[in-house]
């Protein structure tokens, strides 16, 4: 009978773990390290931006008036608002304000780069001197041209008595309050938007300006044809940003007027102010905030979208 052998066979062999690529562990480095650069400032939107919005939404649909405890109430704070004429009227003054002051800003601070755009000596003393009422709080702007207007003693009516000219009492009229409250603002920040549109200037190259010398374009041409196309990049951030800041305008008119005479310069951040610090109606004011940051959020979305439209990025 013959005799079967066997021969042992080995165990499979067992698969070992590869160490995964020298590239791939450079890029999960480089995104870890990314993250952790990016961490700080994600962690300041999401403390002091993300949560506060959620926040006063959540509150805009509470009736709390501090001291008691909170009632919820869904959507009446809104219904409240559609039906208060007040809240229209704050809206169409910050609209009006946001109308006076956006023009004439951005136009003077693209007038004022085009000028300290040129060598001349001298010329970084009178950029300095341009940026320097941006340096100051809004307060303290406010106080300064609150004198400069004050009927009796102040620059304004001085000067206009030079010619004869009985000025006005600037803040007291219900017609010329808020123009004077926006041209406090254009003062204070005119010179700060020039530095933007003075960068955007330097950024354009020389070559195109020579080329169009060369055709016979003149200065006007060259404007509108080379510095104003070429500065849209500039002129998206100077306007996304000055509209967002007019809309929440509250400082000045604070100190300046206290949002009289008659309600006149009553813009809706002095509304949401006198809401819930003064009747102590949060919830309230809550839903009159969230109206607020959503009609910026629609002028910031037809911003972006117009000048996406429009605007050239590479200069190559």
């Amino acid at each position: 009978m013959a005799q079967i052998l066997t021969v042992p066979t080995s165990p499979p062999p067992v698969p070992t773990r590869q160490a995964p690529p020298r590239g791939r562990r450079r890029r999960v480095r480089e995104t870890l390290t990314a993250y952790a650069f990016v961490a700080p400032s994600l962690f300041g939107v999401v403390a002091f931006l993300l949560l506060p919005v959620l926040i006063v939404a959540g509150l805009s649909l509470f009736d709390w008036k501090l001291l008691a405890t909170p009632e919820f109430v869904g959507l009446a704070n809104y219904e409240r608002l559609f039906a208060d004429g007040g809240i229209g009227h704050s809206l169409l003054v910050t609209i009006a304000y946001v109308v006076l002051t956006i023009p004439v800003q951005t136009v003077l601070a693209l007038l004022l780069a085009l000028l300290l755009n040129q060598r001349v000596r001298g010329v970084k003393i009178f950029r300095a001197m341009f940026v320097l009422p941006w340096m100051a709080t809004p307060v303290v702007m406010g106080l300064v041209w609150g004198w400069i207007f004050d009927p009796a003693n102040g620059a304004v009516n001085t000067f206009l008595g030079i010619f004869g000219i009985d000025g006005p009492s600037w803040l007291s009229s219900a017609s010329l309050a808020l123009p004077s409250v926006a041209a406090t603002q254009v003062w204070q920040f005119a010179g700060y938007n020039m530095l933007f549109f003075l960068a955007g200037l330097q950024s354009i190259p020389k070559d195109y300006y020579q080329a169009a010398s060369l055709d016979g374009a003149s200065t006007v041409r060259q404007f509108f044809s080379i510095t104003l196309p070429l500065l849209r990049p500039t002129l998206f951030f100077v306007l996304v940003t000055n509209v967002i800041g007019s809309f929440q305008v509250f400082d000045t008119v604070f100190v300046m007027t206290n949002g009289g005479p008659a309600n006149s310069t009553e813009v809706i951040n002095y509304t949401i102010y006198q809401t819930a610090f003064r009747q102590f109606d949060f919830g309230y004011a809550s839903a009159i905030a969230m109206v607020l940051f959503l009609i910026i959020l629609a002028v910031t979305m037809a911003q972006v979208r117009y000048f996406n439209r429009t605007t050239t990025y590479d200069l190559t």
